[in-house]
């Protein structure tokens, strides 16, 4: 299902007050730049049930100008083409694939082996780039406040045995008909799944976008 209007208006808001708020100089304009944040703030509050002033504080944390953030996910699969998933810890233990937001000083590639590694206990090589895709638009539940890129990387084990972590309390190898019911619909979709395994039984594959 599409993002509701008005989060994608307030996102857009969002955006213009952070950016202006960069590069303003009139400090009348600062206060305009201000009230759009303070506007993008209660038409989130008015959707969602986070009240406006933890809202606000997130905005007023943000600085810069606005670019979408960054999210990196690894499908890892074993010798039998079985994908290697996690029990989310926060996010009431459902199941996706190991990843989670990009470290900076690291590149996508290395953030993404990073993310493997603290959450299932593999070492894997990244080998290949499968999707990079804009979060709204895949059908992720809850929606986020800001715009968020998903980068999804194909990657091969190198080493390391399975073990939990302070992120992730189950670690599983899962067939293409076999994928867990109660998935982490903020981090993985079904779709997104099966293009994973598309992608590993073709290497040929051009990388998805939108």
């Amino acid at each position: 299902m599409p993002e509701p209007t008005w989060l994608v208006w307030a996102r857009d808001i969002q955006a213009i007050a952070q950016t202006g708020l960069t590069y303003v100089r009139d400090p009348f304009d600062r206060e305009r730049y201000q009230a759009l944040s303070a506007l993008a703030a209660q038409m989130m509050a008015a959707g969602c049930p986070t009240d406006i002033a933890t809202i606000q504080t997130l905005f007023d944390r943000q600085s810069g100008y606005a670019t979408p953030k960054l999210e990196v996910r690894t499908g890892v699969f074993d010798t039998r083409g079985r994908l290697l998933m996690v029990r989310e810890v926060l996010d009431d233990n459902r199941w996706t694939v190991p990843g989670g937001w990009a470290d900076v000083n690291l590149t996508p590639a290395e953030n993404a082996a990073k993310e493997v590694v603290e959450e299932t206990g593999y070492t894997v090589r990244i080998t290949r780039l499968a999707m990079a895709l804009d979060r709204a638009r895949q059908g992720h539940e809850p929606p986020e406040a800001f715009s968020v890129t998903k980068l999804f990387f194909l990657g091969e084990i190198t080493g390391g045995a399975a073990t939990t972590s302070i992120e992730t309390s189950e670690i599983g190898f899962f067939g293409a008909d076999e994928i867990p019911p109660d998935l982490s619909y903020g981090r993985i979709t079904p779709h997104e799944i099966q293009r994973l395994f598309a992608h590993h039984a073709d290497p040929a594959l051009p990388a998805d976008f939108d």
